[in-house]
């Protein structure tokens, strides 16, 4: 059997009721949540489990909801004994990997995606940042286009590059408005404006970075025991330094989902395990190589089903 990898989700994976059943079930699933109330003083469990949706969908609520959640699974799922070799997450979610790979403890995780979601959404104000998902135009042409528009006055950029054919553009209104009707010139299939409360991944988010550095250097960052694989570099990395300098970078740089994907294959991945709400990494990672195994692991059932296979692909 080839190796296996833990992806985390991001932003937008958020449902509400997510982890609900099983936090009811195993008090030690329960445990995240409740120490995610006290690390931010905050009901975060009750909007979790209870909405309503428009205030989980909230920045500064949806990147702490969902590393709890992925977390409280992930612990659910660590008992049946299956190991990472690698972890990785899309944007928010490589928070997530750095806790299940012990370079942050979780209550530092938490602590940290909250200030991080204070620090995305006051970056910008609102209504002036924006992103869209262009689709079925490659990243050589979209990053021309993207290029053009920025020189001319209106920042955007290319923000996730997620599997071929789908690669999200971010930054002024103005910008991902001109992009976006450029890209459909090149060539895109289809442009889909986002609904989200600012321009991620852009180089707008800048002014976050000084912020988010104050909190990083507050934490006590150790070496990850499993490699990460870095949005910013698709590449595996361990030392704490190098962690903090990517989470920085990370704010205002795209996310190289893709090669990130293509990276732990060449590195002997054939085994990649979702673990959290939602099923979107998986779909990408499909997309991306559909010779590779990809599972979903959200509750008791899908827990339970991965498993199974898992032992059955030793036998």
């Amino acid at each position: 059997m080839g190796k296996i990898a833990f992806v985390f989700p991001g932003q937008g994976s958020q449902a509400v009721g997510m982890g609900k059943e099983l936090a009811e079930k195993y008090p030690e699933v329960m445990t995240y949540f409740t120490k995610a109330d006290e690390v931010l003083n905050d009901l975060l469990s009750t909007v979790i489990f209870e909405g309503p949706q428009e205030k989980l969908t909230l920045t500064v609520n949806a990147q702490p909801a969902l590393l709890t959640t992925s977390m409280a699974i992930l612990d659910l799922f660590k008992k049946s004994g299956v190991q990472a070799d690698f972890v990785a997450g899309h944007s928010l979610g490589e928070y997530t990997a750095l806790v299940a790979a012990d370079a942050l403890t979780f209550e530092e995780g938490v602590y940290a995606v909250r200030k991080r979601g204070e620090f995305m959404e006051k970056a910008v104000p609102n209504g002036e940042g924006t992103m869209a998902a262009v689709l079925g135009l490659d990243r050589d042409r979209l990053s021309a286009v993207t290029t053009e528009i920025d020189k001319s006055g209106f920042p955007v950029s290319l923000a996730n590059l997620n599997c071929p054919g789908q690669i999200v553009i971010s930054g002024s209104r103005k910008g991902v408005e001109l992009a976006g009707e450029k890209a459909k010139a090149a060539g895109a299939k289809r442009v889909i404006p986002l609904e989200v409360s600012g321009p991620f991944h852009s180089s707008l988010m800048k002014p976050a970075s000084s912020q988010l550095q104050a909190v990083l250097d507050g934490l006590k960052m150790q070496n990850a025991k499993i490699p990460v694989v870095a949005n910013v570099t698709a590449e595996p990395m361990s030392k704490d330094s190098e962690i903090k300098e990517k989470l920085i970078e990370q704010l205002y740089s795209p996310v190289l989902w893709e090669d990130s994907v293509q990276k732990m294959i060449d590195l002997g991945v054939d085994t990649f395990i979702e673990v959290g709400p939602g099923k979107v990494l998986s779909g990408l990672i499909k997309k991306i190589n559909r010779s590779v195994k990809t599972y979903s692991v959200s509750d008791e059932a899908s827990c339970q089903s991965v498993i199974d296979a898992l032992k059955e692909e030793k036998l």
